[in-house]
């Protein structure tokens, strides 16, 4: 898999707001989110999560359809589609 391309946009006390662009064959990597999150797709697609245990799971994305997650998720996000998938992360920090 291709290393996901991440750009952070904001960056304050408060909020950190990150852009990531999976291109096909990309992946973020496995990673644990340490704070609260909102995910702002920017285009529509779906992606591959992997839980730490390895159990596979598909995640439909719409564009502007937003949805939150408590700190502690644990997985890695894979694009296995034909399209670039773009979403924004908003982290909530404390």
């Amino acid at each position: 898999m291709l290393p996901a391309q991440s750009e952070i946009q904001v960056d304050t006390a408060e909020v950190r707001v990150t852009q990531w662009r999976l291109a096909p064959g990309s992946a973020t990597g496995r990673h644990i989110h340490e704070m609260d999150y909102v995910i702002v797709p920017v285009t529509s697609g779906e992606m591959t999560i992997v839980a730490p245990d390895g159990e596979r799971s598909k995640a439909q994305l719409g564009a502007g359809k937003s949805y939150f997650r408590k700190a502690g998720v644990e997985h890695d996000v894979l694009n296995e589609s034909a399209t670039e998938i773009v979403f924004l992360e908003v982290e909530l920090k404390r």
